[in-house]
Formats: C-alpha cells, sequence, structure tokens
C-alpha cells in the first residue's frame, strides 16, 4: 500500500529482544513444562436437527383479499346472544358443517374483544371473543385452520373474524 499524496508511512515501532515485556504475545518464550495430550475421546455426532414444522399461513394472494374485503364467506356464524357454552357449541358445530360442504372462508362474528379481567368469571361483555381463539387453538378442528384474521369493515371489523381453513 502507498501512502497518500503527501503523507509518510509511520515507522514500525522498535522492539528490544533483551526485555521480556517488549516482546509480543504470539512470540513470548514459556518455561519447559510437560503438558499432557487431551485424551482423545469419542464424541457421539449430534443428531440432526428436525427442520420445524411448515405452518404456510397465507400468500401473499390471500392477504391482499382480506385487506381489500374481497372475500365471500361461505358461512357465517353470528354468536350475539349466545352464552359461553352455547357458542363453543355453535362455533365447534359450525366448523363440522363448514367442512363437510367444504368451506374455505367462515366469518364468526362474535363482538368486540375487550380488556378481560383476570378474576372475571366470563360473565361480563366480550368474553366469547377473549376465548374463541383458545378454543379453535384446543379444538379438533385446529389442525384444519390455515389462518385466523380480523374481518373487514364491512363484515364486522373488529368485531368478527375471517377462518380460513384448508383445503382437503
Amino acid at each position: 500500500m502507498r501512502p497518500l499524496p503527501g503523507k509518510t508511512r509511520p515507522a514500525p515501532p522498535a522492539i528490544n529482544p533483551a526485555s521480556p515485556s517488549s516482546q509480543p504475545a504470539l512470540v513470548r518464550t514459556v518455561a519447559a513444562t510437560p503438558i499432557a495430550e487431551p485424551r482423545s475421546r469419542k464424541i457421539a455426532a449430534a443428531p440432526p436437527v428436525a427442520p420445524p414444522p411448515s405452518t404456510p399461513g397465507l400468500d401473499s394472494h390471500w392477504d391482499r383479499r382480506v385487506k381489500a374485503g374481497r372475500l365471500d364467506p361461505d358461512l357465517t356464524l353470528d354468536l350475539h346472544g349466545h352464552t359461553l357454552d352455547t357458542a363453543y357449541d355453535r362455533i365447534m358445530a359450525g366448523l363440522d358443517q363448514a367442512r363437510m360442504m367444504g368451506a374455505r372462508v367462515v366469518l364468526v362474528v362474535a363482538g368486540r374483544e375487550r380488556p378481560v379481567d383476570p378474576a372475571d368469571r366470563m360473565t361480563k361483555r366480550g368474553a366469547i371473543r377473549a376465548k374463541m381463539l383458545d378454543w379453535l387453538a384446543a379444538s379438533r378442528h385446529s389442525d384444519a385452520i390455515s389462518a385466523v384474521r380480523r374481518a373487514h369493515i364491512r363484515h364486522g371489523g373488529e368485531g368478527a373474524l375471517y377462518l380460513i381453513l384448508k383445503r382437503r
């Protein structure tokens, strides 16, 4: 490398070989002590790491359709006026029906999600919506659901969800 015009290359520092403190760390001499060679151990090869389960979800085509509100639900489940028990039964029966008829998009109208107090016995407004994702995750239909998205404003907005089911 050449230095820039008008600059000079700095001279390397002078090293006095007599003093050990001025020697570079890699060149220092070490007292001759016998070093035991490490035993050669056979290390078992780690089992190959399994790839994470593939959860493709939705592609960009579906996401654009959801955001633009261009989805036409094949089945609509309205849970207004239901208790927690009857709402759960209605969702499970509705998903059974949707899978039997080969539906891809199920619109579930459950009302807006509200903050839930941990001590609440689920008697306040918004209890169904607060429980619905847990119900879906633990249900027998969980493997058939490809995605859960908030509905477009024309289908209920924050008070409704699209359940997009996988193809058979």
